[in-house]
């Protein structure tokens, strides 16, 4: 596993996401509370970017904004349809200012 230095906490505000490349992956880091995710930033179903979708903080969730399809920020699984298949999940650590996605 590796670590990535993606971003400062300053620049995700609560309830948002961003985009950002970790090792040549393409990943959405979402902040919401206390909690940080990270998921791979294609919708499974239409190759969307997540990243451009609205947080449901309440749901723990991503939308995709091409077609509506949810997916869960715990687990990577679509939580709606369209989307069948899940997208892959990531560790994400913060030390001090930094935001790092840790990868496979």
């Amino acid at each position: 596993m590796a670590e990535f230095r993606v971003a400062s906490i300053s620049e995700i505000a609560d309830g948002a996401s961003l985009r950002v490349d970790a090792d040549g992956l393409r990943v959405v880091v979402v902040h919401i509370g206390d909690n940080w995710y990270a998921l791979g930033d294609r919708c499974s179903h239409a190759e969307a970017s997540l990243s451009e979708g609205q947080v449901d903080s309440e749901a723990c969730a991503i939308e995709c904004p091409k077609h509506g399809a949810m997916f869960s920020l715990l687990t990577g699984e679509p939580a709606s349809l369209p989307a069948t298949r899940p997208v892959p999940t990531y560790g994400v650590r913060v030390d001090g200012d930094d935001v790092l996605v840790v990868t496979p």
